[in-house]
């Protein structure tokens, strides 16, 4: 349980941080699904092309980018 807390903070962390680089705006929730869905585009994205995190600073990163592709990507479609 303490381990999901930790994740879903990490997470709005890491959607906060992309939020501000897209000069996204908006409530605290939508960086928390902005950082899970960033962390799993993320991951998908790297791994197509052999890239794996293995630190939390790696993992930062491709969450980070993930999610402002998440951004990207939801612009567009609006």
């Amino acid at each position: 349980m303490l381990g999901l807390v930790i994740s879903l903070l990490f997470s709005a962390a890491f959607g906060y941080v992309a939020a501000q680089l897209m000069k996204l705006s908006g409530p605290w929730y939508v960086y928390v699904l902005l950082g899970i869905a960033g962390g799993i585009v993320g991951d998908l994205v790297f791994g197509l092309i052999g890239f794996t995190s293995n630190s939390i600073l790696s993992q930062a990163i491709v969450s980070v980018i993930g999610a402002c592709i998440v951004v990207f990507l939801y612009r567009k479609l609006k």
